[in-house]
């Protein structure tokens, strides 16, 4: 899977579980909005569309699409 693809997925409601770094992270939604979270501790961050959460949501810093040649799904 690329990285067009999980944003397009997780637009249509699909959640993702995927690793960094040794670490597990939870790509999910509800009827509230979209989450990001760190699985080790349930870190989240919380947006409103899934647009917000591949813009804002942060991992050491750095967004997603920056991080996806390191990233496992």
């Amino acid at each position: 899977m690329d990285y067009e693809e999980l944003k397009q997925r997780v637009a249509m409601g699909e959640e993702f579980q995927f690793y960094y770094r040794n670490q597990s992270f939870w790509i999910s939604r509800n009827k509230n909005g979209y989450y990001l979270t760190r699985v080790r501790d349930s870190y989240s961050q919380s947006f409103k569309t899934s647009n917000e959460l591949f813009v804002d949501g942060r991992i050491d810093g750095k967004s997603i699409q920056e991080l996806w040649k390191e990233i496992e799904i």
